[in-house]
């Protein structure tokens, strides 16, 4: 894989996968296994094997490994990492059925996915999580624009978190979008260098919003659904 590229592995609805859960459930870890037999509903248990599954046969091509093999430690952070391929960059995300899963080389990662569903209450949430400058833009929007906006914001916002590997305490009003150009960053805190340095790639369909934020810049994002390419995965 090139440097300067990233694979976006992605599913709108991985239902269609839970057919196959014993065979993903086979790939698991110990670990990941005890964690699955936790979850108080078989929907959230089939949903975790199901994507961890994936994550496993994804990466696995990458490095050339089995995937039941592979060695997943964690930052002090909580962020996962490949112990035997350090160089090897991933991030997964999931929300409800769908599932994202952005891979890369030697940089600092993240995305997020998000099903967009209006709701209440969004006013609070942009008062914690939003920079002055991204309020007011926000605010300056009509009232029917505003809950997809906050979306927008959002996977962006959490996706950079993600890539630092220090989740909400980095603070999402830290990490500011431009809203006249969203797929740059105004501002990050100083400890992850320069705002400029930073991309951001966006993308939504179907009311699923998406967003791969990277430490470098010039990138070449690809989008592939899984569901195109699991026979070859599993072969």
């Amino acid at each position: 894989m090139p440097d300067n590229t990233v694979a976006v592995y992605y599913e709108l609805s991985i239902v269609d996968f839970f057919q196959d859960e014993a065979f993903y459930w086979s790939l698991l870890d110990a670990d990941e296994q005890a964690i699955a037999l936790r979850f108080a509903t078989v929907l959230l248990r089939q949903r975790y094997v199901v994507n961890h599954g994936l994550l496993r046969l994804i990466l696995a091509q990458y490095v050339e490994d089995s995937a039941v093999d592979l060695v997943f430690k964690k930052t002090e952070w909580g962020k996962p990492f490949l112990y035997d391929y350090p160089q090897v960059s991933f991030n997964l995300s999931h929300s409800g059925d769908c599932f994202a899963l952005a891979v890369s080389k030697d940089c600092q990662l993240g995305i997020d996915i998000e099903c967009y569903k209006p709701r209440q209450g969004y006013e609070g949430l942009v008062k914690r999580c939003f920079a002055t400058e991204e309020a007011n833009a926000w605010y300056d929007l009509p009232d029917e624009e505003r809950g997809l906006s906050f979306y927008r914001y959002w996977v962006k916002k959490e996706a950079f978190v993600k890539a630092v590997g220090k989740g909400i305490t980095v603070g999402l009003n830290q990490c500011v979008i431009d809203s006249d150009y969203p797929q740059r960053f105004l501002k990050i805190p100083i400890e992850y260098g320069a705002a400029e340095h930073w991309t951001i790639d966006f993308l939504e369909k179907d009311d699923v919003l998406m967003a791969v934020v990277c430490d470098k810049q010039a990138l070449a994002v690809t989008y592939q659904l899984v569901s195109t390419c699991n026979d070859y995965l599993q072969a």
